[in-house]
């Protein structure tokens, strides 16, 4: 690869240099060495890795080292730092990290740097924007996993939801589209029954994997319970914003704190491009970003983090609480709060099922949007989440068709949403109007739709489509142990409104059972906002000390 190639590979990954007084921060915490070209820094695979700042030199990221398909994905020189958001989030090494050229790097081990990003502001803002923006990228690029099967296949097309929920950066070698990908399989010796398969760097080949196994990959700590109990102070089910509230507060407040998600933490709202008006970032941040600061938070307080934690059931006897995992994973805790939020509802048009993750999509986020770049393109729903995917979209998209059931979005989306999507000429929206079917062939050519305006159908010609309709609630694990509303969300506090003659009042956020609370969307009467659902996680936390005062449980005190 030539000095152009890799200058081009720079541009898109390189943050501002570290300045003089961060270096010298750093340098307190690291050992400096010198290192010969070739030298590797960190191999892909690794189950974690230190943090390495190039001081004289050059060093390369590079994807397959040795192999004859061996790339690079980024270079580095003077000030400039290796690594993205995995290396805080406790995710392997998914590339090799070596040595161009001679030279001297700091490097800082990894608990060091978390402790560095959780107190040294100046640090943590540098470092953190620029992880992030290389997770970014790494999903724009598909660079990462690969995943080699057929869109037709039900299994592989689980798996690609599953890296798109995980934000994780994946080649998908479709068999239906690219000529080279049998020939591939008889270069990996693979049969056809062994599909689909996921390639990951520096690990054994995933063959006809369950999600369960893919996860088992993200390095997952063992749910090993203390204070000699086998039960934690507080399990929190679902790492959203409201959750990882809940787990931040929790944990600072002396509660040994567990959390649990179903996927990648941040919730629906890791998948919004930017949040507009969220207090104290008046330039707004990204979901992604709140998610990554929110987690950092949490290792800082000592919580316990666990992704990918599919939960299946739920269980309550003499006071404790076990949360059971699709894995095998189980939790107990004295104290649990719900957060497991709402999903999106599925489109309700025939045949859709074959082209979910392919070309119908339940979110926006670089990744999907990477799929639709240039192309034409539907957003069907009214509320703020609808409004931020179309907003985003039409950065590489042209025309975003926004589809509203609704006579207007006055009613269901944020003013500043509502005065951007007018005032952007990509962006064309349809009020009234309503889905009813796909049109494709080896791809999704078309949408129909009906105006109930007219009554009037027509086709409009996009390649992808992206839903965000209704709520549904994320309660299936329960079983229906829980009270709830008609429409399955958990009703708390007063809306219970049962006979409590002989025990207490549920305090505000608990359930119909003692000592399990519930926040955020998922929450019957909920408000659907960001800051809501952070403010509930935090309130009821304070619950939690509350409920064990008035019922006689030992108590940790904050």
């Amino acid at each position: 690869m030539d000095d152009a190639d890799r200058l081009r590979n720079r541009t898109w990954t390189a943050p501002a240099p570290l300045s003089g007084h961060q270096l010298e921060r750093l340098a307190a915490h690291a050992a400096e060495h010198r290192a010969t070209p070739g030298e590797i820094l960190f191999s892909a695979g690794d189950a974690s890795y230190d943090f390495f700042v190039v001081l004289e030199g050059a060093a390369d990221i590079v994807a397959r080292l040795g192999e004859p398909d061996e790339r690079l994905v980024a270079s580095y020189g003077p000030a400039e730092y290796l690594g993205e958001i995995g290396m805080l989030t406790g995710e392997r090494a998914r590339f090799d990290g070596v040595m161009r050229s001679p030279g001297r790097v700091l490097r800082v081990p990894l608990e060091r740097i978390q402790t560095l990003v959780a107190q040294d502001p100046d640090l943590s803002e540098h470092i953190l924007r620029t992880f992030l923006e290389r997770r970014a990228n790494l999903l724009r690029k598909g660079t990462g996993l690969t995943l080699i099967g057929s869109r037709y296949d039900e299994r592989c097309r689980a798996l690609v939801q599953l890296f798109s929920a995980n934000r994780t950066g994946v080649t998908w070698i479709d068999l239906e589209e690219q000529q080279d990908a049998e020939a591939l399989l008889r270069e990996l010796r693979v049969p056809v029954a062994d599909l689909p398969i996921v390639l990951i760097p520096g690990r054994p080949v995933l063959r006809n994997p369950l999600p369960a196994d893919v996860a088992a990959e993200f390095r997952e700590p063992p749910p090993t319970p203390d204070r000699g109990t086998g039960a934690c102070d507080l399990l929190v089910v679902g790492g959203g914003p409201g959750g990882l509230a809940a787990a931040v507060y929790g944990a600072s407040e002396g509660l040994q704190t567990v959390l649990v998600d179903a996927a990648a933490f941040g919730g629906q709202a890791a998948t919004s491009s930017r949040i507009e008006n969220y207090l104290g970032f008046p330039a707004g941040l990204s979901g992604a970003e709140l998610a990554a600061r929110g987690v950092v938070q949490a290792t800082k307080f000592g919580v316990r983090l666990h992704r990918n934690a599919h939960a299946t059931a739920f269980a309550s006897h003499g006071g404790l609480h076990t949360l059971t995992c699709e894995d095998g994973r189980s939790f107990t805790a004295r104290d649990v709060i719900i957060a497991t939020g709402a999903r999106y509802r599925r489109l309700d048009v025939p045949g859709i099922e074959a082209w979910e993750g392919t070309g119908v999509h339940y979110s926006a986020t670089v990744a999907e949007a990477g799929h639709a770049a240039g192309l034409p393109v539907a957003v069907i729903g009214g509320a703020n989440s609808a409004g931020q995917a179309a907003m985003f979209l039409a950065r590489t998209s042209d025309p975003v068709h926004l589809l509203v059931r609704g006579h207007d979005l006055d009613h269901s989306m944020s003013r500043y949403l509502i005065d951007a999507i007018a005032s952007n000429p990509k962006i064309r929206v349809r009020l009234r109007t309503e889905a009813v079917a796909l049109t494709a062939d080896s791809a999704i050519t078309g949408l129909e739709v009906i105006d109930h305006a007219t009554d009037r159908t027509s086709t409009l010609p996009v390649r992808a489509v992206f839903v965000f309709i209704g709520a549904v609630p994320c309660t299936d694990w329960l079983d229906g142990q829980l009270a709830a509303d008609a429409k399955g969300f958990l009703l708390t506090g007063h809306d219970l409104h049962t006979d409590t003659t002989g025990r207490r009042a549920p305090f505000a956020f608990e359930t119909s059972t003692p000592g399990v609370f519930c926040i955020g969307d998922v929450r019957s009467g909920s408000v659907k906002r960001v800051a809501t659902a952070v403010g509930e996680g935090s309130a009821a936390v304070r619950l939690v000390f509350e409920r064990r005062r008035a019922d006689g449980a030992d108590l940790v005190h904050p």
